[in-house]
């Protein structure tokens, strides 16, 4: 599916960057004292610090038309000095989140660029950066307690995206030799959420290469929750065990198929 324009993209990313600014004026502890219990060892600084370099390096990335790889010293280096203080942070998330929203809607989707997987062009990183901000304003709300929720739109959308990531050779590449076997006869999983329509994901393991479908099928792993929550469970902030989330069938091929899937993230 393609239902999401480039330019609600752009307006997404601002809208979910805005929901973490708010989040670091309005702790009362302070950012730094407040911990993200999602992102193990950072603090609301440190989440802070990594979506503000996340989006100056995908802008970097679109606004020079980069060709190849380009250095994410800023997305990794978290706990190097920086804004620290709620007034510092928020504004350098607002230049941040200005800047990358500026250089895509400069270029348009259709600009060839370097990028991470197949696409090679800038609505790739209008894609990645909307589901990345999603993602981490998640992780401010669930670091706080309040209530977070992806739209129908955007969640199926992050879901397709992570299917076709978890398609890609790499997942099967990236594992070694003595890795358990993600793939073989019978491996199938079904994803689906109950409160909204065209919500179904088909994940097919039986052979090489992976390949997934929009499709409702018996399989050998079944996952039920609401939309917002199967997106948390594949970026880690749900859990099969939660109260939202209903497994039925085989668990341990649930649990691979989401480790080697979520290869290519690790915050």
């Amino acid at each position: 599916m393609d239902d999401v324009t480039y330019d609600a993209y752009c307006a997404e990313i601002t809208s979910r960057a805005d929901e973490l600014r708010a989040a670091v004026r309005s702790t009362g502890r302070g950012p730094a004292a407040t911990p993200v219990p999602t992102c193990p060892g950072w603090s609301l600084t440190e989440l802070a610090r990594h979506v503000g370099g996340t989006h100056r390096w995908a802008a970097r990335i679109v606004r020079t038309r980069a060709t190849a790889p380009v250095p994410h010293d800023l997305v990794d280096d978290v706990f190097s000095p920086g804004p620290q203080t709620p007034a510092a942070l928020d504004a350098w998330l607002g230049e941040g989140v200005a800047e990358l929203t500026g250089a895509l809607r400069e270029a348009g989707p259709d600009a060839p660029v370097w990028t991470v997987a197949p696409n090679g062009t800038a609505r790739f990183w209008a894609r990645r950066m909307t589901h990345e901000t999603t993602l981490h304003a998640a992780d401010a709300a669930l670091a706080s307690d309040a209530p977070f929720a992806v739209s129908e739109d955007l969640a199926r959308d992050a879901l397709d995206e992570w299917m076709g990531f978890g398609a890609l050779p790499r997942v099967l590449e990236a594992a070694g030799p003595d890795a358990p076997p993600l793939t073989g006869p019978g491996r199938t999983l079904h994803l689906h959420a109950g409160d909204a329509d065209r919500a179904e994901w088909l994940v097919d393991l039986t052979g090489e290469p992976i390949t997934w479908s929009h499709a409702h099928a018996k399989a050998a792993v079944a996952v039920r929750a609401p939309l917002t929550d199967l997106v948390l469970l594949l970026y880690g902030r749900r859990t099969p065990a939660d109260a939202t989330v209903e497994v039925y069938g085989d668990e341990r091929l649930l649990a691979l198929w989401l480790e080697r899937s979520g290869f290519w993230l690790r915050k």
